[in-house]
């Protein structure tokens, strides 16, 4: 199988195989407006369930308890804040979580008495804190001029890197989208917002960066000097590199999601650390959601906004009514013209970006 694989991506990067994903790039913008349109109403509907980080409040942790129901502290609760609705959740084994809005010390004191009655433990395992709404906008703030400072490092980084502002913007449009879905399907998940999870954001965007700027790079590599020949068009050449990168962008994102799939299963169902499985959540799905983005949209967009060039548009209609001519030719001929020079394997373009033989039309046996 691992034979089988290496011979299919060997032959993505030769040309011999091809996938025409930039060709069909209004299929997966169509796909992509459609998740981004349910990860909107995801967040409309469901919303974003923000931790006691964010939101401020007291925090109630029974330790060592064999009684894992979660019943006994809402009722602790409702004689203590009865207008209150407590958020109760297991960590681990021994363990259970309270969260409800601001208590005053009495309250806090009494409900801790409560909690050790109904999990039949000391009054010493049952640790009380609070969390000021304050320092939840803090982090927040924090986290949004991160996130638009990253941002515009990365526009004037990859205009000057590619010296193309399309690929700038291409990997712009990639990095929104992967947020946008990412925070949707987070939303709807139902997972709390921590600040593990915005750092679980934040990291994502870095990952689909690099996977964006490994197929641009290779796309640069295949299109230089395209305008110097008929051959084959800029559409043509940047699909050859999406595919010469696509194994490349399967396995990173294979090596790189299985772990974190492990770190999500352990902290979500073993041990139940909220820590853990926000984080390892945001990833997981940040992951998949970035690898199909760099190939199936950050690739596609920057050739949309490349071929609004006057130049570019005029090579790529020029290609195209020679190949035609020349496909007219071919028939006339008697010729089979199935293997014309044309585009990648769409045509005649090898690895690496370098112009191959032209292909010679075949002769059909029978026929002058």
């Amino acid at each position: 199988m691992a034979a089988s694989f290496a011979q299919f991506g060997n032959d993505l990067y030769s040309g011999k195989r091809s996938y025409d994903i930039v060709g069909r790039r209004r299929r997966w913008f169509t796909i992509s407006v459609g998740l981004l349109l349910l990860s909107v109403l995801l967040l409309l509907v469901r919303g974003i369930n923000p931790g006691i980080e964010f939101r401020g409040g007291s925090e109630f942790t029974v330790s060592g308890t064999s009684i894992s129901d979660q019943q006994p502290a809402r009722d602790a609760l409702a004689q203590v804040a009865p207008e209150q609705e407590a958020r109760v959740s297991n960590v681990g084994n021994n363990a259970v979580r309270v969260q409800t809005e601001e208590l005053t010390e009495e309250e806090t004191s009494e409900l801790r008495q409560l909690l050790a009655d109904a999990y039949e433990v000391d009054v010493n395992e049952v640790t009380a804190s609070f969390v000021g709404p304050t320092w939840g906008q803090s982090v927040t703030n924090k986290a949004l001029s991160g996130l638009v400072i990253f941002l515009v490092l990365v526009t004037i980084v990859m205009a000057v890197y590619f010296r193309r502002w399309t690929m700038a913007a291409a990997a712009l449009v990639a990095l929104l989208h992967d947020l946008v879905i990412t925070v949707g399907l987070y939303a709807g998940v139902g997972f709390e917002v921590t600040p593990a999870t915005v750092i679980g954001f934040l990291t994502i965007l870095g990952y689909s960066l690099y996977d964006t700027v490994v197929v641009f790079d290779k796309v640069r590599e295949n299109t230089e000097g395209v305008l110097e020949q008929t051959r084959y068009t800029y559409a043509e050449a940047a699909n050859l590199a999406v595919n010469q990168t696509l194994v490349r962008s399967i396995n990173t994102s294979v090596l790189a999601v299985l772990p974190v799939a492990s770190i999500l299963f352990v902290g979500a169902f073993l041990l139940g650390a909220g820590t853990l499985r926000d984080i390892a959540l945001a990833l997981f799905i940040g992951m998949i959601v970035s690898t199909a983005s760099s190939v199936f949209i950050a690739a596609p967009a920057e050739v949309a906004f490349r071929g609004r060039n006057p130049a570019i548009k005029a090579h790529t209609e020029k290609v195209l009514a020679a190949r035609e001519r020349a496909v007219a030719d071919a028939e006339e001929r008697g010729e089979d013209a199935d293997e014309l020079v044309g585009a990648p394997r769409v045509g005649g373009l090898r690895a690496g970006g370098h112009q191959g033989q032209a292909a010679q039309p075949r002769r059909r046996r029978g026929k002058k």
